[in-house]
Parts: C-alpha cells; structure tokens; sequence
C-alpha cells in the first residue's frame, strides 16, 4: 500500500511507501545486512581446503570485517542524522552489493579480506541508519515494536544467513560464489526500494564534523551503558567465538563430521538468540538482560566440555543456552539504552552500543585465533570460557549491587 507518511518537497516526485511498509523495509535491511555478515562462516571450511590457511588467518578475515565496522561506526555512526537516513542507507547498501562482488570473484585470502573490509565499511554505515529508521517509522500505537526489531533481525539475520550458507555448501554446485549473487541482488533491490520511503530525519549541517571518531551516547542512556557493559561484552565475545572457530571447534570433536555440522553451530546461536529476544518481551528489561547474563555461564561451561567429552551434543547444548543468553541480553540492553534517548540521539545511541559489541566480538576472536595457533584449539576453548563466565560474573555483581531503575 502506498501513502504518505511525511509531506515530500516539491522538488521529489516519487512515491513513498507507508509507514508499514518502510518499517518491514528497514527491518529486512537489517536482516539482509547481518546474514551476509554470517554467510562466509560455513564457507571458511572450503576456503582453508583450497587456500590452504590457518585457523588464525580464519580470525583475521573475521577481525577485518568486525575493525572496518568498528571504524565505520565511529565515523559514520551519526551521519544520517545530519544527510538523511535515505542518501545514507542507499550509499551504504550499494557499497555492500559491491563488496559481495568482491567476494563472488574472490581468488585468495588478500580478496577475502579485502571483500571483508568493504563489507565492514558499509554495514558499520548502514547499521546505524537503518536502526534508527526503524525508530522513525514505529507506529505510535504499538510502541516497543522497533526496539524489539532492532534486537531481533540482527540475529535472525545471522540466522538467516549461515543457515543459507550452510545448505548451499551442501546443494550448490558453486557455494563460494552463489551465496554473494544472491546477496548481491538483494542489496541492489533494497537500495532501489529505499529511495520510496520518507526521509524522517532532519538533514543539517555539520555532516563533516561528524565523521570526526567519537562515541554519542544519549546521556540518559549512559549509566544504562555503564551497567550493561560486561554482560553484553560477555555475550557478544561468545558470539565472536562462535562465528570465527565455531566450525574448528565441530571438527575437533568430530572430525569426520560433514562440513554443514560447522555452519551449524553458528546457526545454533543465532536461532537461540532469536527465540530469546521475542520470548524475552514481557519482562522488564533488566530482568532481561541479568538472566541472559547468567545463562552464558552455563553455555561457556557446556561449550568447554564438547572437547573433553567428544560430544557434539555438549557443543550445541551450550552454543543452544549461550544464544539464549545472547538474545536476552541483546534484548534488555535495547530497551535500556534506546527508552530514554530522544528521537534525535537514536542513531549515535545505536552506533555506541554496536561499538561496544563489535569490539567485543572481534578482539577477543582475533586473540582466540592467536591462541589456537600457539597452544592448540582445545586449550584456546578454554582460556576463552573462562574470561566469559569472569565477565559475566562481573557484570552480575554489578546489577546486583546497582539499584533497579526499570
């Protein structure tokens, strides 16, 4: 259905989607964006057989994206609210179609990285954008809703997008390159939809002096920030973990197991975490978010034992509860983050939170990978559970001794 959801300028013609339909636009834009972030997750395998590569050169792709996103948060993170999120997100999505081009027509690891840097650069940008688009076109009598949207398709994306990628490595007779085509199309039709939708922000100068580095939490949102921070660090260095040596980790415990087994384990996660985050709905935020912490010491545990026990079972029982307390951690921070920030602090609020999960997800990776190359994977394992479960009691001796504000 088309309507107008904010009067267009006399110099812009072009329909614009209602504001239903540029919510479920937004929504699978997020989507799009974090299952390409996980499709070449079940493909590292095939890649290390043909490149012939080390499980740190796996963390190295990875890091690459995660830093190049890092980068572009802390530049980029606010620009939309000064150009607009439509010239924004159009750009970024482009730039993203371009570097699964890279990826499609990738002959090396120097390709890959380079693909993964792009894809860095222009999801750190999008990311941002499309977050807070989504906070713009909530319908005002159904509040909640893009809270809830901005905790559930990046999840449901990764989902998404290694379950995609896993069932192609499978059935498809080029996996390395399929999956980037179809992304490929999809970015190039989302970024032509875009330019339908309103502009809801309200474009101003200043846009140069925005890409200076800096973090722009909403400053009711900061002793929110300050509380979450070791639970959702906790929870998105396990994610790290299992999206970089996820599959590493299946082949050890069983070596013979087909390749999917990997991509699975990543999709374990994601799936879990996506459940959790709807589930997670009726209860206060940080009820939320201090029950997903707790979840993730017994994930760690039960992912530490998969090794010791040569049990696959351990390793996706644990992946199964580290995603539920991924997703419900994911969940709560949102709304304590996002509740009290104004319209106009939406997206450098947004940018903040994915700075802080996206160097949580990527350094500790990048020294997990370091790790298994100097005293083997088994031993990387553990190191890594025990620094989880010691976040993570570290950040529930500080909801317990901080008094609950909702």
């Amino acid at each position: 259905m088309l309507s107008v959801v904010a009067p267009p300028s006399p110099s812009r013609r072009l329909p614009v989607l209602g504001r239903r339909s540029a919510f479920l636009l937004h929504a699978s834009v997020l989507v799009g964006l974090l299952a390409a972030s996980s499709a070449p997750t079940p493909l590292y395998a095939l890649y290390q057989a043909e490149w012939h590569f080390s499980a740190m050169t796996v963390t190295v792709v990875f890091s690459a994206y995660a830093l190049a996103l890092l980068g572009a948060l802390l530049t980029a993170g606010t620009l939309s609210d000064h150009l607009g999120r439509r010239p924004v997100l159009t750009g970024a999505l482009l730039a993203d179609a371009a570097a699964m081009a890279v990826f499609a027509t990738a002959q090396g690891v120097t390709a890959l990285i380079a693909a993964r840097i792009l894809q860095g650069l222009a999801t750190g940008v999008a990311t941002s954008a499309a977050g807070a688009a989504l906070l713009d076109f909530e319908d005002p009598d159904r509040p909640g809703r893009a809270t809830l949207a901005n905790g559930i398709t990046p999840v449901a994306g990764m989902a998404a997008g290694v379950l995609a990628s896993t069932a192609l490595v499978q059935y498809a007779p080029a996996p390395t390159r399929t999956v980037y085509l179809l992304l490929l199309l999809l970015f190039t039709a989302q970024a032509a939809a875009v330019l339908l939708t309103a502009e809801t922000a309200h474009p101003h100068s200043g846009a140069w002096r925005s890409l200076r580095p800096g973090i722009a939490v909403a400053p009711a949102a900061r002793p929110a920030m300050r509380l979450l921070a070791p639970g959702v660090v906790a929870a998105w260095a396990l994610g790290g973990f299992y999206s970089s040596l996820g599959p590493s980790l299946a082949r050890l415990i069983a070596p013979h197991t087909s390749r999917a087994t990997g991509g699975l384990v990543f999709f374990a996660l994601t799936a879990a975490a996506g459940l959790a985050v709807h589930a997670a709905r009726p209860l206060p935020a940080r009820t939320a978010s201090s029950a997903g912490t707790a979840l993730l010491i017994p994930g760690a545990l039960l992912t530490l034992s998969g090794p010791h026990l040569h049990s696959l079972l351990a390793l996706f029982a644990g992946t199964a509860l580290a995603g539920t307390g991924f997703g419900a951690v994911t969940h709560g921070a949102l709304r304590l983050l996002l509740s009290p920030a104004a319209p106009g602090e939406h997206a450098g609020t947004l940018a903040a939170y994915y700075v802080l999960s996206y160097l949580a997800m990527s350094i500790p990776a990048a020294l997990a990978g370091l790790l298994t190359n100097l005293y083997g994977l088994q031993t990387a394992v553990s190191l890594y559970a025990v620094t989880v479960i010691l976040l993570t009691l570290t950040g529930l001796a500080r909801a317990v001794r901080q008094p609950s504000t909702g």
